[in-house]
């Protein structure tokens, strides 16, 4: 491999991982008393990045499915236990059921990091 050709791959791989840096991620979890962030809080982070992200967007901003950030999701479902049904059965509207494909505790830290974090 001559050098021009390694220059201009090495030159391609820093403008990739400069574009993936700006795709954006998810909030940072806060932390709790113990200086610790919250376990349910960082799973709920782990699954949002895994199965809403991609129609919710990757902060919660919306895209596909409708924006779940900053306060959205608790001014749409205040009772947390419709959220939570939602979750799990999904919605007419596009919005896949999740029951039998994420746990009880997966859902509850889901829902818990949309509501807290987001």
């Amino acid at each position: 491999m001559t050098a021009r050709v390694l220059v201009r791959l090495c030159a391609a791989a820093l403008v990739l991982a400069a574009l993936a840096g700006c795709a954006g991620s998810s909030p940072d979890v806060p932390l709790g008393p113990d200086g610790e962030p919250d376990p349910q809080l960082l799973l709920g982070r782990d699954v949002f990045s895994s199965k809403c992200a991609t129609c919710h967007g990757s902060s919660g901003g919306g895209g596909r499915g409708p924006k779940l950030a900053e306060g959205e999701v608790v001014r749409a479902y205040p009772d947390i236990a419709d959220q939570v049904a939602v979750v799990r059965a999904g919605k007419g509207n596009g919005m896949p059921a999740f029951e039998g494909d994420l746990t009880d505790e997966q859902i509850d830290a889901v829902v818990a990091y949309t509501r807290e974090v987001l």
